[in-house]
Order: C-alpha cells, then structure tokens, then sequence
C-alpha cells in the first residue's frame, strides 16, 4: 500500500491542514465499476491527530487487504464541530476535505462507497457526519464514541469544561437539540424518507464512556433505528480499538468488482 502525508490549505480554517491517506497497491483490480476506490474517513480522538491509527493500529495491513483507500484528517481537539469560539471544523470535514481529497486521490464520489469511523471524540464525529448527511454516506462506525456529549456536558465523565462550552456553546440553550447533540440527529434519521446509513456501534465494557454508549444505544432502540452493537472486555485503548476497527472494515458493505 502506499501511504502518503498531504499539507494543504483549507479555506474553511485558514489554516495549513495535515491529512494521512492509505491506498492500496492493488487499487486497480480492487475499484468500484466507476474506476475509483471506496473511502473510509477515519477519525482520531481527542488527544491525538491524522498520525494516530497509523502509529498504534494495523489500519495499513487491513485497508489493504479490504481495497480501500483511508482518510485520515485531523482536526484538534474540536470534537468535529463548527466551534462556537473558534473555527468551523465540521464544515471542513464535511464539505471542504471530501472535494480535495477527491481531487488528489482516486476516491469514489459515490454514496455506496463512502463510510466514516472513528474512536472516542471521533467516534462521535463519525455518528455525526452520517446523521447529518445521510445522503453522502452508506455506513458510519463509533468506537468508545463520546456520544452522549450533552450528559458529557452536564458533569457526567466530564473534562475541561471550558473547553467544551468554547466548542458547544451553553448546555440547555445552545447544545441540546441542536446539531451538536448526536440524540436530535438520531430524530432527524428516524424522519428522514430517504435512505438510512448502517450504523456500528462498540465499546469495552471497562471504558469509562460504557454507560455514554448504553444511553445513546438505549435511544436508538427506542426510537426503532437498527444500530448493529458489539460489546466485550476492553478499556479506553488500542488493545480494544485495534481489532474492532478490523470488525468494522469486515462490516462495512465494501464492494469489490
């Protein structure tokens, strides 16, 4: 597989951006009808950046066995969101990087080839983008996602609130029931007539974000929206999101010609 560093300039940031793209050496008896290659955009979490799955997975080995080509961006510690105080990540993520990375690289513009993953503040970013725009995207995985990020908001595993409340905005009137908070988009989907991406969701259940998952898992099944659930003995680390990024990559609906 080849394995590339990309800088480019976003326009939505202003800012020099840093990508890492996987693709695979046997693209071209792997790609769809249309010539081009499914994408994955594959997420970090909070504390990271575009180098993360690269260093502590096997992303490299399984994205070539899968034929798919990896995007991985990296966006701070925004929680994928057009910050309140600061700049508009989600834009970038959403609109902004899938036009360039496009551009450079031999990705399918197609819905059926398009998924998003991630772990932790990615997991959620992930959720996101797919609830959001269900028609880009045929398949969205969270790993130990940080979904319930009003409760996250409220006290419960919370962390530098300030911070948060920079990203959010204020909890009772700027983040619940906005687009930010991953339960309104759930309702969004449930009313949405067109269709619906697969939706993955996991987490170890010695991570600190469990009962998070549990909350969001809950709301789903009420709600009658098929989330395929996979729970086992992990914590927040790569010993768990290692071999679940593998069970995603085999539940994603890749299609190979």
């Amino acid at each position: 597989m080849a394995v590339i560093q990309c800088q480019f300039y976003s326009e939505a940031i202003n800012l020099s951006m840093g990508i890492h793209v996987i693709i695979p050496q046997n693209a071209a008896i792997q790609a769809s009808g249309s010539g081009k290659l499914p994408v994955l955009y594959l997420l970090h979490g909070l504390s990271a950046d575009h180098t993360d799955w690269i260093r502590h997975s096997f992303i490299e080995r399984y994205a070539e066995n899968k034929g798919i080509v990896v995007v991985m961006p990296s966006v701070g510690r925004s929680y994928y969101t057009d910050m309140k105080f600061g700049s508009p990540y989600f834009t970038f993520l959403g609109e902004e990087l899938p036009k360039i990375v496009r551009a450079l690289f031999p990705i399918s513009e197609r819905r059926e080839d398009t998924f998003v993953a991630g772990m932790s503040m990615g997991g959620y970013g992930a959720l996101k983008l797919a609830l959001s725009f269900p028609e880009r995207y045929a398949a969205a995985a969270s790993l130990s996602g940080g979904l319930d990020i009003v409760s996250r908001m409220n006290g419960a595993n919370n962390f530098q609130p300030n911070e948060l409340i920079a990203i959010f905005g204020d909890v009772a009137t700027e983040l619940k029931g906005s687009c930010n908070d991953l339960f309104y988009l759930m309702d969004e989907l449930k009313a949405y007539d067109g269709k619906k991406p697969m939706l993955y969701q996991c987490c170890g259940t010695e991570d600190f974000l469990y009962e998070n998952n549990q909350t969001f898992r809950k709301y789903a099944q009420d709600l009658g929206i098929d989330v395929t659930y996979d729970e086992g003995h992990g914590e927040h680390d790569w010993d768990y999101w290692d071999p679940q990024i593998l069970r995603v990559l085999d539940w994603l609906p890749i299609k190979q010609s």
